[in-house]
């Protein structure tokens, strides 16, 4: 008699999406040229606080004229891996950009590219935040969900303590707790071993970088504030090391 079959989880097509905006690190960047005609380039990325697309570039790229005469862009966020490039997900963002001097826009793109730092302060280069107005995801085969902006952004109500903490949170966990950082990344996301940082923390989650490799762990609760914040991460370190002793 065969065993049954474990039920599969439902689509959760605005998870994956959120999970592509905070995972992918480079992305095919559509801009309007005077002419009308798209024109698409590839540029690194972050994501801001609320998930929004974070870009660098410079005056002397064609997508930065382009992007101030109009500032309408289109972001593809695509996950590469063996075999079919198209069984694999991606995410297409509309949005519109603007020029940001937030200097948390700063350190959180430098955060999750950090030899970006060697030119970023080039007077020719500036900051990019993407404002996003739809989605559109394509999960794999016969998986696909229009997205709006509220689905993919991350709500910050009340979140402003956390924010205002990031910076210092961050460089503790990365100074004190390396080996906590490789259990979240090898026992709840599934990654290879290695000397993993966190380079993002927002109410939902925790972002992880290994040289070109990226991890996110989602929070199992909304955190809005430094206190609240120790305590999901040291749940979180509780359930992986309780997952490795197995």
């Amino acid at each position: 008699m065969s065993e049954p079959k474990t039920p599969e989880r439902p689509f959760d097509g605005t998870g994956l999406g959120k999970l592509l905006l905070r995972t992918i690190r480079a992305g095919a960047l559509g801009t309007l040229e005077a002419s009308g005609f798209p024109f698409t380039t590839l540029t690194s990325v972050a994501s801001d606080s609320d998930g929004a697309p974070l870009i660098l570039t410079s005056k002397l790229a064609a997508h930065t004229t382009n992007m101030e005469r109009d500032p309408r862009v289109c972001l593809l966020l695509a996950q590469t891996g063996r075999g079919d490039p198209l069984a694999h997900p991606r995410l297409t963002v509309l949005g519109k950009a603007a020029r940001s001097e937030d200097p948390r826009v700063r350190a959180r793109f430098l955060a999750r590219n950090p030899k970006a730092a060697l030119y970023a302060d080039f007077a020719d280069f500036s900051f990019w935040r993407i404002e996003i107005l739809s989605g559109h995801l394509n999960g794999g085969f016969a998986r696909a969900a229009t997205l709006s902006a509220q689905e993919l952004r991350t709500n910050l109500t009340g979140a402003d303590g956390l924010i205002a903490a990031e910076a210092d949170a961050l460089a503790h966990v990365n100074a004190d707790h390396k080996p906590t950082l490789e259990l979240y990344a090898t026992q709840l996301a599934g990654e290879a071993p290695g000397r993993w940082e966190a380079s993002g923390i927002d109410p939902e989650g925790i972002d992880l970088i290994l040289g070109d490799r990226t991890a996110r762990i989602a929070f199992p609760e909304r955190v809005t504030d430094a206190v609240s914040l120790r305590h999901v991460l040291k749940d979180l370190a509780e359930r992986a090391r309780g997952i490795a002793e197995k």
